[in-house]
Formats: structure tokens, C-alpha cells, sequence
């Protein structure tokens, strides 16, 4: 790659959305780097761009780039009394604008964190749209952030007969999007919940921001099996969770463990190492040709219920590294030796006929051969996939584009926050603490830092402590939340929550005093791993 090339490269690593692409005088396609877009990028004032392109833009965009690039105004500030183990926390719950607080941690947390999970406002004409000017007192931002009317009573919606409905959700969500992107690791994931009212300009937004091409993920999450049975034409029984890597090379997602019943189903054949299933030995799906994995087209030999494969000699003239070729005539002479000798020969070929390549290279293939590899019923060759692996864990099924649990349904959450307030209706709709804890599984390692800058009644938090205290972990998490007043007639403002933080601070220390009871119970003598588990928190609010 030559030295211009790898500029561009640079550059749209940090500006995915200043590349474009472009011919050269062969008609070969080419990136190249859009200096309108990227003047914009490093600039705090609106640029006015000249050259016509295909773009996605809407009415505030470039003040909402603007807003993105622009200083913070704020500082943060402790709160004591309401932080639990101020002192030794590493915890912290921030009150404030999430933009604001957003540019504030970019100061010390700039590529350290590990995972990013939002739940913004889905924008169904109830819910309120951020208003950033911030050049304004306490009582007009509240008022002019849709907190109040015109009286200071009630939270009106952004109707969707405002000739703005999606734009203002776009200008609300998009600088927040970029600025969180420079919080994330290199390895780092940013998982957004949304349903379909913005899900169509939220994956385009995200697309621009991060690149099309570290989008990993459009999971679609059943979250009421029965559906809403106030909609016009299909009952919605789903949302969506839109996942972005802050580089695909470099992101690692794991898997669920099996269960029980998935084990007894799906794993129906024992021999004396474990239960196992078949799947084919010749790779399907992605990369299935051989010409992508040469070392692994080879023979497999089959005699008398053993395999094997050919000599060394021989296997090195199946194909020349050198010329990059493949010799068939030669593939087709030891297969009549083998043959002879009687062999069942067999090479990885699909039903249409074409060579392709096995699972394992040959040295792979030579350490599993005799305990790991069996022909099926249809004659295939197939290997023994466990259902737990050598050192005893449980082996981990991919994360799938569906998911479904009883426990993610919304009223199972309501029900788990219910039960540790001894009330009920303090938060509508809130996040299933099992489907949190699920993306925490998949995406995060036992030490790192996950942030929620919509943290709502703060489902996050309570998942990163329960997490810990099932598998050791030592995650810290970030809650970032808006003030929201609550209604002056719902169940939270008759209990004595005046806003959503009230809430989410007082789940944190409920959730945390029961997760450290319930471990006393399981282990009375483990006190030394009950006082390890961090269930404090600093509280610390934007002025």
C-alpha cells in the first residue's frame, strides 16, 4: 500500500464518514477522501461545501456535526450524600445533558471503554427530544428540552404532525452518537436499542459515524411475545438492538452457553469422551472454496473405520504456492492409487460438484482424526462437535440475529424492579436485567468499563453487579441520566422520586445490598469475595 493510500486509510479509520469512493482512468475503484465532509470534521463552525454527491443529510445536520465538535460547557461536580463508598468506588453515576457529559469523560476516558449501551428516546410522538442550547438558565433549558410547556407543567410530545418530527430526533441523537464512538476501545462495541419509528435513519446515522462497514449486528429482540394490541395492522411483539464495532478487525463477541434442554436435543450421540452432534467436515458458508484456504483441500483416507490422509510427499504436489495452482490431474492420480488399495477416498466437494476445502488443516486433521470424525448415515464425512470442551466448560453457541427469552418480556423487567422497591409502576417499561446481563456476556471481558448515557432506572448498573458477582468480574460501569422530573400524578412522584435519577441511584443501592445479602447466604464464610464486589457508585452532576 502506498504511502497516500495509507493516509486515506488513517483518516477514515478516525472519519468513516469523509471517505468516498471514486474511478480511476481504468475504470477501477478507488477511496479517496471527500475535503468538504473532513473540513467540517475539524471544525467548529458550519462549512458550506460545494461538490454534489450522494449523501444522507437532513435539515440541522451540519450544526448537529458542529454541536459534536464543539468544547463542553459544563463541569462535573461530587455529590457525597448521595454516593454510596465515595472513597473506594470505581463506579460512577453522572447527572446531566449526556452530550455535555459525554465531551467531559472524553478527557479521561478517550478509547477505555470496553462497551456502550443505549436506549434512547424511540421517538413514538410521546417521548420528549433533547433541545441543545445550552446558553440558557436551568428553567428555559427544562422548558425548551420538551421537559415542560409553556406553564412549566407536563412533558409534551414531539408530535409527529411537527413537520420536524424526525429531524429533531436525528439532531438529538447523531452528535451524541459521535462523540461516544471516540470513548470506545479499539476492541470496543456500542449496542443501541430502538424500535421502528427511527431504526431506518438510526442505521444511517450509525453507518456514517462508525462505517458501514463496522456494522456487526441488526439483532432483532422479542421483548412482548403478545404484541401491542393497540397497533393498526401487525401486532409489534419486537424491537431492534443495532450493534457497531468501533473496528470490526478488531472486535471479538462471544457466545451463550448451551442449556439443559438444547444439550438433551440437539446433542443426541454419546461415545466415551461426551455427548456430540455431527456437522459436515467440508466448510459451508463463508469462505468455502478451496482457492481461499489451499492447505486445506487435501484427501482424506478412509479404511477398515480409520482415517488418514496421503504422504507428505504427495500432499505437497496437490498445489504449488508458487504459481498458485491447483494440480487436478495429479488429485485425480492418487485418488485411483488410493482407490486401488482399497480406500474410500474422499475430497471436499459440494452437491454441485465443485472442489471446496475441509474444517481442519492437515495437522489439525492428524491430532482429532481418531476420536473426533465419523461418517453419518448419508455416507458423509462429518466431525463430532462436543457439547463441552476439554477443560469442562460448556461449549458456547453463537449469539444469533433473534433473540427470545421469557425474561427479557417487558413485564418481566417491571416485575424484577417491582419486587426490590416494593412498589409497583415507578418506571415504564424498563429493561430486562436478564437481557443486559446477556449483552454484558457476549461483548465484555471480566474487567473493563461499560457505559449507559441513557441509563433510565439504571437496568445496566444493577446487570454489571449481578455479573460480577456470578462470575467474578470486576466490570465498572458509567450511568449518565437526564433529571427527567417524573409526573406529579405517577406512583414514583406519590413514593417520593421527583426525577428518573432519584430512581436509578436508589435501584443501584437496593440492587447492590441484595446482590451482597444473596452471596452471604450462598457462601456465609465469603466475606472477603463479598466485600471485592464494587457495588458503590460516585454520584457527580453537570453544572
Amino acid at each position: 500500500m502506498d504511502r497516500v493510500s495509507e493516509n486515506i486509510k488513517r483518516i477514515g479509520e478516525l472519519f468513516p464518514n469523509c471517505l468516498t469512493e471514486t474511478k480511476d482512468e481504468n475504470g477501477q475503484a478507488r477511496l479517496s477522501i471527500d475535503f468538504d465532509q473532513l473540513r467540517q470534521e475539524l471544525s467548529r463552525d458550519i462549512v458550506e461545501g460545494q461538490e454534489e454527491r450522494y449523501q444522507f443529510t437532513w435539515p440541522g445536520k451540519r450544526n448537529a456535526i458542529r454541536m459534536a465538535n464543539a468544547p463542553a460547557t459544563g463541569t462535573l461536580h461530587p455529590c457525597r450524600k448521595e454516593s454510596v463508598d465515595f472513597d473506594k468506588t470505581q463506579n460512577l453515576y453522572i447527572e446531566g445533558d449526556n452530550l455535555q457529559v459525554l465531551k467531559l469523560l472524553r478527557e479521561d476516558y478517550l478509547g477505555k471503554i470496553k462497551l456502550i449501551y443505549i436506549d434512547p428516546p424511540y421517538n413514538t410522538g410521546k417521548s420528549f427530544v433533547y433541545n441543545d442550547n445550552f446558553s440558557q438558565s436551568v428553567k428555559e433549558y427544562a422548558k425548551n428540552c420538551c421537559l415542560t410547556d409553556a406553564d412549566g407543567n407536563g412533558l409534551p410530545a414531539n408530535s409527529e404532525s411537527d413537520g420536524r418530527f424526525h429531524t429533531e430526533w436525528m439532531n438529538m441523537i447523531y452528535p451524541r452518537l459521535k462523540v461516544a464512538k471516540d470513548l470506545l476501545s479499539r476492541d470496543g462495541v456500542m449496542f443501541i436499542s430502538i424500535d421502528h419509528n427511527e431504526v431506518n435513519n438510526l442505521i444511517k446515522i450509525g453507518d456514517e459515524i462508525f462505517g458501514e462497514q463496522n456494522r456487526v449486528g441488526i439483532i432483532s429482540t422479542i421483548n412482548n411475545l403478545k404484541g401491542r394490541s393497540d397497533d393498526a395492522f401487525f401486532a409489534t411483539c419486537n424491537e431492534f438492538l443495532i450493534v457497531y464495532a468501533r473496528s470490526a478487525s478488531a472486535l471479538k463477541i462471544g457466545g451463550f452457553e448451551l442449556d439443559e434442554e438444547e444439550i438433551d436435543k440437539d446433542y443426541d450421540k454419546q461415545d466415551e469422551t461426551s455427548c456430540y452432534k455431527l456437522i459436515g467436515f467440508r466448510k459451508t458458508g463463508n469462505a468455502w472454496k478451496r482457492e481461499e484456504r489451499p492447505l486445506m483441500f487435501y484427501p482424506v483416507l478412509c479404511k477398515s473405520g480409520e482415517f488418514s490422509t496421503a504422504t507428505d510427499e504427495e500432499l505437497k504436489q496437490i498445489y504449488d504456492r508458487n504459481t498458485d495452482t491447483f494440480n487436478d490431474s495429479f488429485v485425480a492420480r492418487i485418488t485411483a492409487k488410493y482407490e486401488q488399495d482399497g480406500f474410500a477416498v474422499l475430497w471436499p466437494k459440494s452437491d454441485a460438484g465443485e472442489f471446496g476445502r475441509w474444517r481442519w488443516g492437515v495437522q489439525t486433521f492428524l491430532e482429532q482424526k481418531d476420536f473426533n470424525l465419523e461418517i453419518n448415515g448419508a455416507g458423509k464425512l462429518c466431525t463430532k462437535m462436543r457439547a463441552t470442551l476439554e477443560d469442562g466448560s460448556v461449549r458456547l453457541k453463537s449469539a444469533k440475529t433473534l433473540w427470545y427469552k421469557p425474561e427479557y418480556d417487558t413485564g418481566s423487567s417491571a416485575r424484577i424492579l417491582a419486587r426490590l422497591f416494593g412498589k409497583t409502576d415507578l418506571f415504564e417499561n424498563p429493561k430486562s436485567l436478564t437481557y443486559m446481563k446477556d449483552i454484558l456476556r457476549i461483548a465484555t471481558e471480566k474487567d473493563c468499563v461499560v457505559l449507559d448515557f441513557f441509563s433510565g432506572s439504571a437496568t445496566m448498573a444493577h446487570a454489571v453487579m449481578q455479573l460480577n458477582a456470578e462470575d467474578g468480574g470486576q466490570r465498572k460501569f458509567i450511568m449518565v441520566q437526564i433529571p427527567e422530573e417524573t409526573d406529579e400524578k405517577s406512583e414514583a412522584r406519590k413514593a417520593g422520586y421527583k426525577n428518573i435519577c432519584e430512581i436509578g441511584k436508589e435501584r443501584i443501592r437496593r440492587a447492590g445490598k441484595k446482590i451482597r445479602e444473596e452471596m452471604t447466604l450462598k457462601s456465609p464464610s465469603g466475606k472477603a469475595e463479598r466485600d471485592f464486589l464494587d457495588v458503590g457508585f460516585r454520584v457527580l452532576k453537570l453544572e
